[in-house]
Parts: structure tokens; sequence; C-alpha cells
């Protein structure tokens, strides 16, 4: 979701100092994570109503020098180290610890001394393993979302866009086909191999099968 870093609600686009000592140091408590994106919350929801969305971390140095793979983070609970890789956008997949929480587990850096980081959320589908799939499938997962803003951040949602897309994310030039009763609709990807698909309530309704010519690395649910 593309506005996640400037949204008030999960994530309060927060700039997080680092304490300036040794190379690798102690950064953020797990549990300051979890209470900005509201990953508790998220996961008290029962199972069917989140189970086609996936929470993501966004951790996003200030100095655009500094790409998010640099981030070098490690959750270190007691001798325990695991690592909490970042991809080139600066997200984590986000799924509650609570052994980290007991244990008031500590989020570690490496970053240089003093740089700082924005942190807040975005939000994707999740996908079927396959190249088909009903359209309830992955676009059910627009309703899933929105409602569950509506539980998780109470008022604050209400400075939250309505999300109603799924931008599937290819590696490749990719088309995706619905087969409506009424007719097939194609969708081609644009130059960044993206096809970006507006939720439709009536196809919702009579769920049709989709057709991908490939598999997406990923789908985000977006406004």
């Amino acid at each position: 979701m593309k506005t996640s870093l400037c949204m008030p609600l999960l994530l309060t686009s927060l700039l997080l100092a680092l304490p300036g000592h040794a190379a690798e140091r102690e950064w953020l408590p797990y549990r300051k994570l979890v209470d900005t994106i509201k990953l508790d919350k998220f996961d008290a929801l029962p199972q069917a109503e989140r189970d086609k969305v996936i929470l993501y971390a966004k951790l996003v140095p200030v100095n655009k020098a500094i790409s998010p793979l640099d981030a070098g983070l490690v959750v270190v609970d007691g001798a325990s180290r695991t690592p909490l890789p970042l991809d080139a956008s600066g997200r984590a997949r986000m799924v509650l610890n609570q052994q980290w929480l007991a244990h008031d587990a500590q989020i570690w850096t490496s970053l240089p001394k003093g740089e700082k980081m924005r942190m807040g959320f975005d939000l994707g589908a999740v996908l079927p393993e396959t190249t088909q799939w009903r359209y309830a499938a992955v676009m059910g997962a627009i309703r899933q979302t929105n409602a569950a803003i509506g539980k998780v951040a109470g008022t604050l949602s209400l400075f939250v866009p309505t999300l109603k897309s799924v931008i599937f994310k290819f590696d490749k030039p990719a088309q995706l086909t619905i087969k409506a009763a009424n007719g097939d609709k194609r969708y081609a990807s644009d130059a960044r191999n993206h096809v970006r698909l507006k939720l439709d309530e009536d196809m919702l309704k009579e769920n049709p099968l989709v057709e991908l010519s490939a598999r997406p690395l990923e789908a985000e649910i977006d406004d």
C-alpha cells in the first residue's frame, strides 16, 4: 500500500534515532514494533477475517543513500538471535511471536551511528500457489482489509483511505484474464510488469475463474 508511510493509523511515521555506540546495537523493543503496527490486534482477529491478508512492517532508513537491505536487523531474545530481513522496499512479513513479547526481546541494528528509520506498515493479499483461482480468493482480501482496519484502528480508521484494488507484480510481462459469464476480461501488465485490478462487487458475487500467464511475485493491496 503506497501511502503506508504517511498514514497516522497503524504507522504514525515515527522517526526513531539509533543509539550511537557499538557497530551492532540495541535499537527498538520488539513490543514497540508490535504496538506501532497493531500486530497484536490484527493477530487477535478471527482467522476467517484475516486469512487473505498479509501484514508487513515497513522500516525505511531516512537517509536514502542507505538501502533497507543494509539495515541489519536482528531480534535478540536472551541468547537467541533471529534475523529480521527486509526486502528492497523495507518490508518484513510479520507474524506475532508471543515468546518475544513475554521475554521483552529487543531489535538490534547495524546501521551507522545517528541514522534514523521511518516505521510503518504495508498490506498484501495472499496469493494461491497456482496461476488459476477464483476471483474472491484474492480480491476478497480488499473487503477483509477494510474491515480489519476499522476494527484494529477504531476512530483512527477515518484517516485511512478505503482500499479498492490489488496490484499484481510480475517479474516479466504478463496477462491476467477473468473468465466472466459475459465474456473474458483481459488485462496486460504495464511497463513495470504490474496489473492493477480494481475490486468489482458484481465479480465478487459471481466469483469467476481468474487465469494468469505467470504467478505474480506479490499482490499489493492499494487504494
